[in-house]
Order: structure tokens, then sequence, then C-alpha cells
């Protein structure tokens, strides 16, 4: 015989049920991730970029009770995948933020088809890697006060290379020019690697660039270290002085990399991300593996780097607008 329900007890039941709510949607919000997570890096593969994210991507797969994977999206300076991850909505989709990305790119574009601030949520810093100043062996300087001299003495007769307008090693040779006051000519070119190729050559003086893309070729001779962007020496080149110690006080030049969220996702997951993003960058496994390429290791709190970008902004926007730096066809 079926039960017939009086009013009072639908009543109850139906508060039984809203009761329960809560606790139902803070279950899922703690079962989440759902499914693996997509951390997207805006650049090809081969960099510092990729070996960044490869080795917080496998430590937070270990924690966060669900793989994390990494996709190379390049393109249009890292535009192409900051715009597809700010419209991303299945919440299983973050970006490894970049120096270009967030501290350059709204300076040197017209218009962006994403806002740094609006669309995205600061997790952490994950590292800082070193960018050096280096010169052809052949060039008659043996540090940065005798290549300032150098270059004083011949304005606009030297030359440095980057890999590409906007690139890291354009800023860093850019902010070199402007705290040293000297007129050294810029050639871009499409990527590191035939820029270097051609500085080996002789074809080329200068060039900033990031530490593991050179630690071979100066061991090897092949390039002559004059400077070290870091606010201290490296340990893998301990005889080379940083720019600050060579007359530039507070001088400081490293690419970075950092891991954003879309700014619509739910804080819960926001929060939990942050915690084992902190503790994956902060591991003996992913220190020691990033170092093994000149990279440091940060790992800070989400706050922490979100103050860390806008400083950033603040620092690199003087330096982009007196170089007249532009996007490449511009």
């Amino acid at each position: 015989m079926t039960k017939q329900f009086n009013r009072r007890e639908w009543l109850q039941a139906s508060a039984g049920l809203a009761a329960g709510l809560p606790v139902a949607k803070a279950m899922a919000q703690a079962a989440w991730p759902t499914k693996p997570l997509r951390l997207v890096v805006p650049f090809a593969p081969g960099g510092s970029s990729e070996i960044v994210a490869r080795a917080v991507a496998g430590e937070m797969s270990k924690t966060l009770g669900q793989n994390m994977f990494v996709e190379n999206k390049p393109g249009a300076a890292g535009n192409i995948a900051m715009q597809e991850v700010a419209n991303s909505s299945d919440e299983h989709t973050l970006i490894l933020g970049h120096i270009g990305t967030l501290a350059v790119n709204p300076y040197i574009f017209d218009k962006l088809p994403y806002d740094p601030a609006r669309d995205f949520t600061s997790i952490t810093l994950v590292s800082k890697v070193p960018s050096l100043y280096v010169v052809h062996p052949d060039l008659p300087v043996k540090n940065l006060t005798e290549f300032m001299a150098y270059a004083k003495s011949r304005p606009g007769r030297l030359n440095y290379g980057s890999a590409g307008n906007g690139s890291a090693g354009h800023l860093a040779f850019e902010y070199l020019k402007l705290v040293g006051e000297i007129f050294v000519l810029h050639v871009p070119y499409r990527g590191t690697g035939p820029m270097l190729t051609d500085l080996m050559a002789g074809r080329l003086d200068a060039a900033s660039v990031g530490a593991p893309a050179l630690m071979g070729f100066i061991k090897a001779g092949k390039l002559r270290c004059i400077a070290t962007g870091t606010t201290q020496r490296l340990a893998q080149l301990p005889d080379v002085p940083t720019v600050a110690e060579q007359g530039f006080r507070g001088f400081e030049m490293t690419q970075w990399y950092g891991l954003l969220a879309p700014a619509k996702w739910p804080k819960a997951n926001i929060a939990k991300l942050e915690v084992e993003a902190i503790k994956a960058v902060r591991s003996s496994l992913v220190k020691e593996r990033l170092a093994q390429d000149t990279a440091l290791a940060v790992g800070n709190t989400g706050a922490e780097f979100d103050a860390f970008i806008k400083a950033e902004q603040a620092r690199w926007k003087p330096v982009i607008l007196r170089a007249q730096i532009k996007p490449e066809g511009v």
C-alpha cells in the first residue's frame, strides 16, 4: 500500500533536502578536479617555458588526484593562448603566464583580446629564469663596464640580436640601453636559435638571452658572458658579476613564469589550486629540476604574484614606450 504524505510531512521532507544542499555543494567542490587539468603554454615546445611547465605539472599531478598535462599553443606573442584560456568554461584549463603576455603585451598592442587583470586570477609565480648579457668573443670587452665604454665611443655602430620584437631578449637589452644611456642597434630574428647562430658567427655583436639556452656556448668559449641580470651572482658563473655590481644599482632582468586560471573559476577551486601549486614549486624535486636548467623556483601566494605582475608592468611600460617597441609586422 502506497503511503500518503500529509502537508506537514512534505514540508519536513523538503526542509531536510534543503539542509543537505550546502553539504552536497561542499562535497562537489572538495572533489574538484573531476578530470585531468590542461596547462596551456603559449610558446613553441623546447624552450624554458616547457621545462618549467612540465616540472610543476608533473609534481601537481601527484597531489591533485588528477593528471595535469601540458599543451603548447604558440602564436601572436601568446595572445591566442591567453584568449582561449580566458574564454574557457570547463574549470579545468589554466595557463602559464609570462613576462611577455602579462607585462609587455598590454603596452605593445593597441588592442588585446584579453585583460590580464580582469580575465585571470594569479595562482603562483613558479620560476624566474636569469637573463645573461653576452658578446661575441672577438669583441674587445671583458665585462659590462668595458662594453658600455666601447658602445659609447661608437654610437650606433654596434648591434644586438633578439628573438623578435617584444621578446624578453629585446626588453632586456633595451632596459640596459636605457640605464646605460647607450645607442646600440637592434636586429630582430624569428627565434632565439637563428639569432644565436649569427651571434656566434660574428654577424652580431651582443645579445641577452635566458641562461638555459646559453650555458653550453659560454662554457665552450663560443660566447663571452659580461653580466648576469640577477640580483646575485649565479653559482654556475661565479666569476661573472651582475649588472648591478657593475655600476647599475637595483638592476634586475629575469624572464619569469607563473600559473594563472580564468577569473570566473569558483574561489574554492582557485584556493585549492594555489595550495597545491605552492607545495609543488617548493618541493625539492621541482627545485632541483629547474636548477639543472639555471632556473630559480619561487612558489609565492596568488596575492604576491599579482603584486609582482603589477610591479613588472610599471617597470616595463617606460622601457617599451622609450624604445617604441611594436609587435612583429607593425
